[in-house]
């Protein structure tokens, strides 16, 4: 795509004929651009809404450029220790004394996503059993391999996850934003603070560890899950400390917005483009009922609003664990259930979703 005299007539479109680095320059000014305004209006995830807005538009505008799976792994193994520091031990005392609460919101989000999928299956909005696979709370590189195995579109599978993923980052920053309307992003003054260099060196190694097991053991979406279970581990058992600079933070932030908006092609976009106004309304339908079972948690568990919306936001658990450290929650709470869930459906979505869609009752009208 660098070689503007093959691309030349050949119909590509203009960002693909600019040299690779013209294109990141871009994606970077968009980037910091949206974050300025985004800050302005003092949405706690603006260090990942602005590069996931950018990576749309230039994914959507053919620029031709991704992020390199190397650099993603790297960026989720961080965010991984980010979810790990914010699980301390006395979490998961708290989890088992208070294991039906953890049990329900869990659960009950998996049953709607899963109801959802077959909804729109029987209703055939979308082709075979598409809507089963990307309608998952989830485990999105398992269901999309899953898929594509089972017969089912892989592209529009790929297209409903990056399109919940988004949509769940995006409103869970508003809501966070309007649920806390004194609450400022993170001061510039302190993203340069005083490094501890031992814990530091020492996070490093976990991140180096934890890539290496995920490596080893091939475990879908082990990049962050891996270094987030030594992380606890190590804290529980010796008292670990996880040291992450904020400027690191923000490099990792923008890679995850990078890496969730330049999946949005201009190919996948008009592949899905008949089937978008049910993904999104089914998409929103399930941010909405999550939303009602945040309110449930409100009620009747004396929860935060604010905790308990992002506690069970179906998805984007590292978008939502971004948010969360940006804003004024019970994070361990939120991550408890973001992690637990994400546990749950990694180990039993895939057979989840591959059992319900070889029932005869959900694909006898949906072909």
């Amino acid at each position: 795509m660098d070689d503007l005299d093959d691309s030349r007539g050949q119909g590509l479109p203009l960002l693909a004929t600019w040299p690779a680095y013209w294109r990141w320059a871009l994606l970077l000014g968009l980037s910091a651009l949206l974050v300025f305004l985004l800050e302005l209006a003092r949405l706690p995830a603006a260090l990942l809404l602005g590069p996931m807005i950018a990576g749309i538009a230039l994914g959507a505008g053919e620029a031709g450029i991704t992020v390199p799976a190397p650099v993603f792994l790297v960026a989720s193994s961080v965010i991984g220790c980010l979810m790990a520091r914010s699980l301390p031990p006395s979490v998961f005392i708290e989890l088992v004394q208070e294991w039906p609460l953890y049990l329900l919101g869990i659960g009950s989000v998996i049953v709607v996503a899963a109801g959802l999928g077959i909804l729109l299956t029987r209703l055939q909005v979308l082709p075979g059993t598409t809507a089963i696979w990307g309608s998952a709370p989830g485990a999105a590189s398992a269901m999309i391999i899953m898929a594509d195995a089972f017969g089912a579109d892989a592209r529009l599978v790929a297209f409903m996850t990056y399109l919940r993923v988004a949509l769940v980052a995006l409103a869970a920053s508003l809501v966070a934003r309007f649920a806390t309307p004194d609450s400022a992003a993170l001061p510039a003054a302190t993203w340069f603070p005083p490094v501890d260099v031992g814990p530091f060196v020492a996070t490093m190694l976990l991140v180096v560890a934890g890539l290496a097991v995920s490596r080893f053991t091939r475990i879908p979406a082990g990049g962050m899950l891996t270094p987030m279970i030594l992380g606890v581990a190590l804290q529980a058992a010796i008292g670990f400390s996880i040291e992450l600079p904020p400027a690191l933070l923000t490099l990792c932030y923008a890679i995850v917005g990078w890496t969730i908006g330049l999946r949005f092609t201009r190919p996948i976009l008009a592949h899905a483009a008949r089937a978008l106004p049910a993904a999104l309304g089914s998409m929103i339908a399930l941010i909405a009922i999550c939303g009602l079972f945040a309110l449930l948690l409100v009620r009747f568990a004396g929860i935060d609003p604010l905790t308990a919306y992002l506690a069970t936001s179906p998805g984007g658990a590292d978008s939502v664990a971004i948010i969360a450290a940006n804003s004024p929650v019970d994070v361990p709470f939120v991550m408890a259930m973001q992690a637990g869930r994400f546990i749950v459906v990694l180990l039993t979505g895939p057979a989840l979703a591959r059992w319900i869609a070889t029932r005869k009752w959900v694909v006898s009208m949906g072909g």
